[in-house]
């Protein structure tokens, strides 16, 4: 892509909403609303930004770096940690609508060792070894839950549990997501109203669209035509970059040292 490609890009239909702005101190406290517009590289990282919009998993590393239940309410295992027990939360729907169970996390947890469906919220989980980091685990996106038989829906079709629902999206180069009204994390995740994602291969034209204000965000292996270093914020830091946020965008007070903070990057940052 070279740089007259930009004008195309972005006066296109599909990244039309990566033209809205607004913002003041990034020391603000999350608030919601307005719209988040990402830029990154054409790799896996629309994917698994995407992932962590649309849907959820059993736990989750909290802001605070403390494992805790996301679609799970509690866990117990026996003194082995062979055997567990986990218990589903009960206010949790898909985005067609669909109520969340038992019946909905087999395929996630299957690959791990024999499962029994207890109730309509409950399963229990045996596995071939003790593991006890079994809950920790559970935490990552390939653990991510999707309603009974649809885990290989396309891009544009996924239906899960997540603070964003899919509006428009096309694998490889655009994502829309609108956030989703009454979602069991209202007022502790999912701040922004709407995310956009656009791929854009070459580095220095996502750097060009960060500074020229068409995103907020960039994935961006160092800070080279960002030359204004106080009007951008770096993640994990100046001199070991995996983004760069504008100022408008407001950043939890930690933040996982991962590039695209472990795909937990869209609900968990906001606009100020």
């Amino acid at each position: 892509m070279n740089r007259i490609d930009r004008r195309a890009l972005f006066t296109s239909g599909a990244a039309a909403a990566l033209l809205a702005a607004t913002g003041v101190s990034l020391d603000a406290a999350p608030k919601q609303g307005g719209t988040l517009r990402i830029a990154v590289p054409r790799d896996d990282s629309l994917e698994t930004l995407v992932s962590g919009a649309v849907y959820d998993t059993l736990t989750e590393i909290g802001p605070d770096g403390a494992l805790r239940g996301e679609l799970l309410r509690d866990w117990q295992s026996d003194a082995e940690a062979r055997n567990w027990r986990l218990s589903l939360r009960d206010d949790v729907s898909f985005h067609d609508g669909h109520p969340l169970s038992a019946n909905d996390v087999t395929a996630t947890l299957e690959r791990l060792g024999r499962i029994n469906l207890v109730d309509t919220y409950t399963v229990t989980l045996t596995l071939d070894d003790p593991d006890p980091g079994l809950p920790l685990r559970l935490a990552g996106r390939q653990f991510a839950v999707a309603r009974a038989g649809e885990a290989t829906r396309p891009l544009g079709l996924a239906n899960g549990t997540g603070c964003y629902r899919v509006e428009r999206a096309e694998d490889g180069r655009h994502f829309r997501g609108t956030r989703v009204a009454d979602h069991y994390k209202q007022g502790k995740a999912g701040w922004v109203d709407v995310v956009e994602i656009i791929v854009i291969p070459d580095a220095a034209i996502r750097a060009e669209a960060l500074r020229d204000g068409y995103v907020d965000l960039a994935a961006l292996p160092d800070r080279v035509g960002l030359r204004d270093r106080a009007r951008f914020r770096f993640h994990p830091s100046e001199n070991d970059m995996a983004l760069a946020a504008n100022e408008r965008v407001g950043l939890p007070n930690r933040i996982a040292h991962a590039p695209l903070d472990d795909g937990r990057l869209i609900e968990r940052w906001w606009m100020i």
